[in-house]
């Protein structure tokens, strides 16, 4: 059963011991169960988490409030970023889970991009999914390795290229250990980001530390 935490959210348990736990971290407008098929093609028997962000714009979810297209409400990122750590905490111990890889689609890219910023130690790693800095300062910890993909589109009306690579950069610098590919798309996802997510995965997520 999904336990009374402080997300919405669902949780699959895992069908397959030692991988990675995924936290699924939907886009505008999605919830708690959009990213659910996703996270089975990419983690097949991982355990999959999947909060819904407790924002709405028009009623549309997000994990954090804007001002306009791509500019975003810092103090509420700062706030929601760390809530989001939270929760995290909470399902970890509520369902006995190793810290979980981060999957995250725009919106939730750039949520799991500011908790790397904020408080590192509740992800093990990240897989970023069109994300921007969310964040103009530098990283609060050192990232010490930590596997992060970004895939961003060359089309993408939404996210600059050199936003991106600024987001590369910054978490590199930090110390985490950043595969940047850039796709000829544009925001939304490709089949080619399932396949390069997948492959990332396999070699990031197995077998999952548990601590």
């Amino acid at each position: 059963m999904t336990a009374a935490l402080s997300f919405i959210h669902r949780f699959e348990p895992a069908t397959v011991p030692g991988l990675a736990p995924l936290l699924l971290l939907h886009g505008t407008g999605g919830d708690e169960n959009d990213l659910l098929p996703l996270g089975h093609m990419l983690a097949p028997g991982a355990a999959l988490l999947s909060p819904r962000g407790k924002v709405s714009e028009g009623g549309a979810p997000r994990f954090f409030r804007r001002r306009a297209e791509g500019v975003f409400d810092l103090d509420d990122v700062r706030r929601r970023a760390d809530e989001l750590a939270e929760f995290i905490r909470e399902a970890r111990t509520a369902y006995d889970l190793a810290a979980p890889i981060a999957v995250g689609f725009s919106n939730g890219a750039n949520i799991a991009a500011a908790i790397l910023y904020r408080q590192p130690d509740a992800l093990a790693g990240a897989v970023l999914l069109r994300a921007m800095v969310p964040l103009p300062e530098a990283p609060a910890g050192d990232l010490a390795g930590r596997p992060v993909l970004i895939l961003s589109g060359s089309m993408d009306p939404i996210v600059p290229a050199e936003n991106a690579g600024r987001l590369t950069a910054v978490l590199g610098q930090a110390g985490a250990n950043v595969d940047h590919r850039v796709l000829p798309v544009g925001h939304g996802l490709s089949q080619a980001d399932v396949n390069l997510s997948k492959q990332w995965l396999d070699k990031a997520s197995a077998p999952a530390a548990r601590g």
